[in-house]
């Protein structure tokens, strides 16, 4: 699967909204919870997707180059609502025009790349991140199943090697995907998550 054009801004639309559905759904004493990302409660999980956004936006704008634009904030006293505004400044940056076919300078990975590539790394980290926050409250995750299969797509061509996965890196290295995996646990077990330990809670 290809994932171009506007195609990845709707895609990156879906499940940046869907990761905002799961943060709106914490409570205030959830913010401590520990998350699928090793050492990081839910509220440091949500700064980071936070300074990922912003980050984003930045880049999409020409100024990604800037390592101040990829920090977490200071004061994340009310997460879901910093969370709330970071989102909207990435999802419109990425609609602006002629978005998909500029540089996008990633100060993190030291590189620039075509911008439906950055793009996808975007997308499928919220399908990721979206699934992070879901699992630390015990919650489904609510994404379309074209939207899992274009994340899918996009995790399959995440670099594996060993120097490339673990601290430090945004994915920890890949785990055995079973038998008869859907999408999402393929997804999320080729970037080192395991569904199985974070079980939905009636």
């Amino acid at each position: 699967m290809t994932v171009t054009g506007t195609d990845i801004v709707e895609l990156d639309r879906i499940a940046v909204h869907e990761a905002l559905r799961v943060v709106g759904l914490a409570a205030e004493d959830d913010w401590g919870r520990d998350t699928p990302c090793a050492g990081w409660d839910l509220r440091r999980l949500v700064a980071h997707m936070t300074a990922q956004h912003l980050g984003f936006a930045a880049a999409a704008r020409g100024a990604g180059g800037e390592a101040a634009h990829w920090r977490e904030p200071a004061d994340m006293g009310e997460p879901a609502r910093v969370h709330r505004v970071a989102a909207a400044a990435v999802l419109a940056a990425f609609a602006e025009p002629g978005a998909t076919q500029r540089e996008f300078m990633l100060a993190e990975l030291g590189a620039g790349f075509p911008g439906r590539q950055a793009m996808s790394f975007h997308f499928v980290d919220y399908v990721v991140h979206a699934w992070d926050v879901a699992a630390t409250l015990g919650v489904g995750l609510e994404l379309p199943d074209d939207v899992l299969g274009a994340a899918l797509a996009v995790a399959r061509r995440v670099p594996a090697a060993p120097e490339r996965r673990g601290p430090g890196f945004a994915f920890a290295p890949a785990l055995e995907v079973p038998d008869g995996a859907g999408p999402l646990e393929e997804a999320l077990r080729l970037l080192g998550r395991e569904p199985g330990r974070w079980p939905v809670r009636g």
